[in-house]
């Protein structure tokens, strides 16, 4: 692909992937019985109801650019934990709705590279990035750094005081996100061509 067209496509998967990723909060919640994102109108696939511009534009180009990943965010799909049927557990199985959305998209693409034979090299490309993007997706977002899906998914684990210092830390987050992206990620993405191998064997096109 060209280099320009490639920085677009790369793009367009994550933002697509991170539209995905939100909406499937937000159903999550409906599903356990809170209809504040219905209401708003957020269960919607139109990209233009999720997307913030410093998060799902700027950043991941910049990101991109001059670090050679791309990373990124939308509005967060808003929802009210108390209305939810399950009150401990729910809010992480809202959570978990989002990454594992991502691991199915990476699943289908990958899995579709593995065993139906062959593609021109344009759409296995295309096939390898949806892939390999959404896997970043899910890795990322299981990590249990606050407001990261990982650390609403862990806190109900935890005992309750812990629990509640570690969904505390929210107040910090754009600062750990920050942090996590810059000293840390670079050790755990170690794990996602691992992944991505595993999934699409030797069909895997970068």
């Amino acid at each position: 692909m060209d280099q320009t067209l490639l920085i677009v496509f790369n793009l367009a998967v994550l933002m697509f992937s991170i539209v995905i990723h939100e909406v499937s909060h937000g159903l999550a919640a409906y599903k356990l019985g809170d209809s504040t994102a219905k209401q708003l109108g957020r269960l919607s696939m139109n990209p233009i109801k999720h997307l913030d511009f410093t998060g799902s534009f700027l950043v991941p180009l910049v990101s991109y650019l001059f670090g050679g990943f791309i990373f990124g965010w939308a509005k967060p799909v808003p929802y009210n934990p108390y209305n939810l049927r399950n009150q401990k557990w729910g809010p992480a199985i809202v959570a978990s709705a989002g990454p594992a959305s991502n691991l199915i998209v990476a699943l289908v693409f990958g899995f579709g590279l593995r065993f139906a034979g062959s593609f021109p090299i344009n759409v296995g490309i295309a096939m390898s990035l949806i892939s390999y993007i959404n896997l970043m997706l899910f890795v990322f977002n299981l990590m249990p750094v606050p407001p990261l899906d990982g650390s609403k998914i862990l806190a109900p684990l935890l005992p309750y005081k812990y629990e509640n210092w570690l969904l505390g830390l929210e107040k910090y987050g754009l600062f750990l996100v920050f942090f996590f992206i810059m000293f840390l990620f670079p050790f755990v993405a170690k794990i996602i061509p691992i992944l991505f191998g595993l999934i699409a064997g030797s069909q895997a096109i970068f």
